[in-house]
């Protein structure tokens, strides 16, 4: 029997703590090459996110093909308008709208690919002048907007916590995140990370993104 992955052993941890609650875990590679992705899916991950339009479907291009045909991927980084035709189609969730302009040009991709793209929108609730997202209040104006796409769906929300040492502070942000994804009926909802999705995980998070805690031995 081959010895346990770093990779495996970390996800067997992070299982542990998540003790049976729904939940997608989506391994952030961005900064890590393929032979890591072909690890994580030994492991028995499916889905995957990037956060560079360009390396991320160079560093696709070059799975395996079950890798790839049986894999998820999420676009989880900051989208400008001159990337989207290359996300458009490659990833199957775009985590990270957080305007109509980039929602507009999704829509515009996805329509001359003939494929329905599923979004989610990025929300800033921390107003952090740092990060990208819209503030609560202008969700539900952009969602009115973005329903008018035949070629959209949007599937949920997404948010970056600060970077807290502040469990209840960050327990409220999360738990406005769990309000805002129930008040409009949504499925997705993209918080937490290695620092915090213990606490996204407690307010409900659908999908948490995971990187350095998979990926780096401990």
């Amino acid at each position: 029997m081959s010895e346990q992955s770093a990779v495996s052993k970390n996800l067997n941890r992070i299982l542990k703590i998540i003790n049976g609650r729904e939940v997608r875990i989506v391994a952030v590679t961005k900064y890590y090459d393929s032979s890591k992705i072909k690890e994580a899916y030994c492991a028995g991950l499916r889905d995957f996110a990037e956060s560079r339009a360009l390396e991320a479907v160079e560093k696709i291009n070059k799975l395996d093909d079950e890798i790839k045909s049986k894999s998820t991927y999420h676009f989880i980084g900051h989208l400008q308008t001159n990337k989207v035709k290359h996300v458009v189609g490659n990833f199957e969730y775009i985590h990270s709208v957080d305007s109509l302009k980039v929602a507009r040009e999704i829509a515009k991709y996805a329509a001359e690919k003939n494929i329905v793209q599923k979004i989610l929108i990025q929300v800033n609730n921390a107003s952090e002048e740092s990060k990208f997202g819209i503030a609560p209040s202008q969700l539900d104006s952009l969602i009115k907007e973005i329903s008018k796409f035949d070629s959209l769906k949007i599937e949920g929300l997404m948010n970056i916590a600060p970077l807290l040492n502040d469990g209840k502070e960050l327990g409220r942000l999360f738990s406005q995140m769990r309000e805002l994804k129930e008040r409009y009926g949504f499925r997705e909802l993209s918080m937490g990370m290695s620092n915090d999705f213990k606490i996204a995980l407690d307010e409900g998070a659908t999908m948490i993104r995971l990187g350095r805690i998979l990926f780096e031995n401990s």
